[in-house]
């Protein structure tokens, strides 16, 4: 009776050796390079085609694919397997020890096969005749790998050095890593050297084993996990919490240089892991001239050439032994026998940020620059500035109401300090912006209820104020002092009298009550207990930038310049390019989700900030961290039913607040006005999109003058009123997409 082998696809690498194709949201495996179907479902066909014995498949992909996963297995029986996502990537020895886990679980014990989702192989007959040729060695307890004769000096691969060989498999000598030129033409020449596949074949007790004796770390972090999971009808989720404590290790040199007894199978079939433009040259279907010819293509006198176009036409004349891909954002362009360095270009885009790497754009997307021109000039300046000077201000007790109905009635509700800063800033940047409104009566309205209901015996403000303006809540808080400070910055350039004073007198207070005297930055209140925020400091640096803007001392700027330092030193994470949100008194990321909590809205707001602070104080490397969380927060932080920017994301682009609110849509018009010139893509589409979503579904379904606040991951509005809050981000950025925009307009 043949052997039991429960298969298992390792799904979760980028390759980035095919950019501009492949990225970071869909990588290799989910593409369709030679015309039958992705790689991984080609992968799990083959898998399938199994004539004897019992195959039971599972596929361990990352959880932030998991939709594509689903569609791409909506097809296939995986006979007893099923689907097991990672929400964050820890290398391929984690991912060996969870196929071993589930092996053990489900069938006690069982030879267990663990293949990438990317290779092209060139038989499902021949693929499994060589399978089953390592069964004997693997059931024996060895660990087998597999070996592909090499028929040329690769430097790309690595490769497995073959003894004595008995009954069609060898002992491994020795894994040696991708060599230079020289040397892997003298393994050529030796004929004892095998391209390594990436496929390995064990016993799950035997690699429980050998994880338990080399690596038990990995393992018991692994198992803790693995026991935590849940599941549903979509597959097997690995907690977060627990899964990011697994060391992130390469099974190669965790498990398999470790070990003695390894046992090699030579391949019988054909081999490529499809990891160049040059290995698709090789394998895909040519034309005459041996030219690859993929997409809307126009070919002339080309010889030996790869030729992909994606959504666009592609013409070329006289071209030989040359790469192009060109997608609706990138092209590449290479000699062939070059584009396995193809790497160095992708390397060389992250540092700076660059969009390309991570997020694949929607194709056709052509919008001309300043389309949406006129609905904002006629929403801000004819409808919702009118409405909120008067429906909005409360001119009984004083100040401005927290929320609307969507009657455009006020409602009853305690007013914190930093909504009515707010509104002081909206009103003011309005009548900046050309609004002829009655901006100074609602600046002076404003700061007087400010000033005479708001304001602490030490010159602090107090938090919220109940609706007759009488203390609600006394706690001076940082983040409202940083909303006031920007309110007064903004008064005192429209040419509010007390502004100026009433600022003076926060700035000390700040000082004096705020700053924490232990570490750079300041506490959340006086009291200095609680988590430390990055938010507070986010708005007190646009407040700085302000005054610096307003006053032209350089006195503000160096304010400014001590909240870059933490976001340098601790709230910028260079790996993942993630802000942190929640850390301890010292500065170290928060435990448990706090300490993965990420607002794609805050990334949003902290990149215009950080390219408005790189133009004020030459710290030109800064726009290269904005470009970072740009990418980062459209790469990971969007619901890709609506395009909206989720409420929070893990780390790791897992949504952890799946609704999206309206602030986060206006901070990313916000990012891409500040990031288009700034040596970057060309952001003048994107900028369009991202307006024309925040009307889709934020705007045009409200009442005339409001806003739908919440949006479920679906698209259905969860709204049930409007906050005045969000009056000031819908004004700073559509006020700054009309500047933006203004040449095109004349």
């Amino acid at each position: 009776m043949a052997e039991r082998i429960v298969s298992f696809v390792m799904s979760g690498g980028v390759g980035s050796r095919l950019w501009p194709l492949s990225r970071e949201d869909n990588p290799k495996q989910f593409h369709d390079l030679s015309g039958d179907g992705s790689m991984l479902v080609k992968t799990l066909k083959r898998l399938a085609a199994r004539d004897e014995g019992e195959t039971p498949i599972y596929l361990i992909a990352s959880e932030r694919h998991a939709e594509r996963v689903r569609a791409d297995l909506a097809a296939i029986d995986l006979a007893g397997g099923g689907a097991i996502f990672e929400p964050t990537g820890r290398n391929t020895a984690a991912a060996v020890a969870i196929a071993a886990l589930q092996t053990i679980k489900a069938y006690g014990d069982g030879t267990v096969l663990v293949v990438p989702s990317d290779h092209e192989i060139s038989t499902q007959r021949q693929f499994w005749e060589t399978v089953e040729n390592g069964v004997p060695a693997a059931v024996a307890g060895r660990m087998v790998v597999f070996g592909i004769r090499p028929t040329a000096p690769e430097t790309g691969y690595g490769y497995i050095e073959a003894g004595a060989e008995g009954g069609g498999v060898s002992d491994v000598t020795r894994f040696v890593e991708k060599p230079d030129l020289k040397t892997a033409e003298g393994y050529l020449a030796a004929g004892n050297f095998f391209w390594n596949a990436g496929i390995f074949l064990f016993k799950a007790s035997a690699m429980r084993a050998a994880f338990l004796k080399h690596q038990p770390d990995i393992w018991q972090k692994a198992e803790a996990a693995f026991q935590a999971q849940t599941s549903d009808l979509s597959g097997v989720y690995m907690p977060l919490d627990l899964y990011q404590d697994i060391p992130s290790n390469s099974i190669d040199y965790a498990i398999m240089e470790r070990v003695d007894g390894i046992a090699m199978v030579p391949a019988s079939f054909r081999w490529n892991d499809l990891g160049s433009w040059q290995s698709l040259l090789d394998v895909s279907p040519s034309d005459k001239d041996g030219n690859v010819i993929v997409g809307d293509v126009v070919a002339i006198d080309c010889e030996n050439s790869y030729l992909r176009g994606e959504g666009r036409l592609l013409s070329a004349i006289g071209l030989k032994d040359v790469a192009i891909v060109s997608t609706s954002d990138a092209t590449f362009v290479a000699p062939v026998s070059h584009s396995q360095n193809v790497k160095k270009i992708v390397e060389q885009l992250e540092k700076s940020g660059r969009l390309e790497t991570k997020f694949t754009p929607a194709h056709g997307r052509v919008i001309a620059n300043g389309a949406w021109r006129r609905r904002v000039q006629h929403w801000l300046m004819d409808e919702t500035l009118p409405l909120w000077s008067t429906s909005g201000v409360d001119e009984q007790f004083g100040g401005f109401y927290e929320a609307l109905g969507f009657d455009a009635r006020p409602l009853a509700k305690p007013k914190r300090m930093r909504t009515m800063a707010r509104q002081v800033y909206a009103f003011a940047v309005a009548k900046q912006r050309g609004w002829d409104g009655r901006a100074d009566q609602l600046i002076d309205h404003g700061i007087r209820f400010m000033a005479d209901k708001g304001r602490t015996e030490r010159g602090g403000w107090v938090r919220t104020l109940n609706p007759d303006g009488s203390v609600l809540d006394p706690v001076e808080d940082a983040y409202d002092h940083a909303c006031v400070l920007l309110a007064l910055a903004h008064a005192h350039r429209s040419g509010n009298a007390e502004a100026l004073v009433l600022a003076t007198e926060t700035f000390a207070f700040l000082d004096k009550h705020l700053e924490d005297e232990r570490m750079t930055g300041f506490m959340e209140s006086p009291d200095g207990e609680g988590v430390r925020r990055s938010n507070p400091h986010m708005h007190l640096l646009e407040a700085f930038l302000a005054w610096h803007a307003v006053t032209g001392d350089r006195a503000y700027l160096r304010r400014a310049a001590r909240i870059i330092d933490l976001f340098r030193s601790h709230f910028f994470e260079v790996d993942s390019w993630t802000l942190g949100e929640f850390f301890d008194r010292d500065w170290h990321p928060a435990p448990g989700e706090k300490g993965q909590w990420t607002e794609p809205g805050h990334h949003f707001e902290w990149a215009s900030l950080l390219v408005d602070f790189a133009d004020k104080s030459g710290q030109k490397d800064l726009v290269a961290f904005g470009r970072k969380l740009y990418a980062s927060a459209v790469a990971n932080g969007l619901n890709r039913a609506t395009g909206l920017a989720y409420g929070a994301v893990s780390r790791q682009g897992l949504p952890l607040d799946s609704i999206s609110r309206s602030w986060p849509q206006t901070e990313a018009i916000k990012a891409a006005v500040a990031l288009d010139g700034t040596g970057g893509p060309d952001l003048k589409p994107e900028i369009e999109a991202r307006v024309g979503r925040l009307f889709r579904w934020h705007i045009d379904p409200a009442p005339q003058g409001l806003w739908i606040d919440q949006i479920d991951e679906r698209g259905r509005s969860l709204a049930k009123e409007v906050p005045a809050s969000i009056f000031y981000h819908l004004v700073t950025a559509l006020t700054q997409y009309l500047d933006k925009t203004e040449d095109v307009a004349h």
